[in-house]
């Protein structure tokens, strides 16, 4: 089994400590940081925007992503959601171990 790092962005530190909390309750993810706040500079709408954010770092299998977009996509503000996941090539056994049975359907 693969493992991803995903990455997303929210306008709050509620709204992203709401967000984790509800994707390692639904077992979406095995852990979540919380990074910020962060100044995020893009383009939208044509026009150059600064805005601070804050990043979530969530880690999951690969068999979750599918799931985790959905549920990140229904619990999000924003109208096109940052959601970019990057595979984890290499680490601690352990851990990733670790991260396979906390995302595991329970059945």
């Amino acid at each position: 089994m693969g493992h991803l790092m995903v990455f997303t962005t929210l306008d709050s530190a509620d709204a992203a400590e709401d967000l984790a909390r509800s994707l390692v309750a639904d077992g979406l993810a095995a852990c979540v940081q919380v990074v910020g706040p962060v100044r995020s500079v893009y383009r939208w709408r044509g026009e150059v925007c600064v805005d601070q954010e804050w990043q979530l770092v969530i880690k999951t299998a690969e068999e979750r992503m599918e799931e985790l977009s959905k549920h990140v996509r229904a619990h999000h503000s924003y109208e096109v959601p940052e959601l970019v996941a990057v595979p984890i090539t290499g680490g601690s056994q352990d851990y990733l171990d670790w991260v396979t049975e906390q995302v595991s359907p329970r059945g």
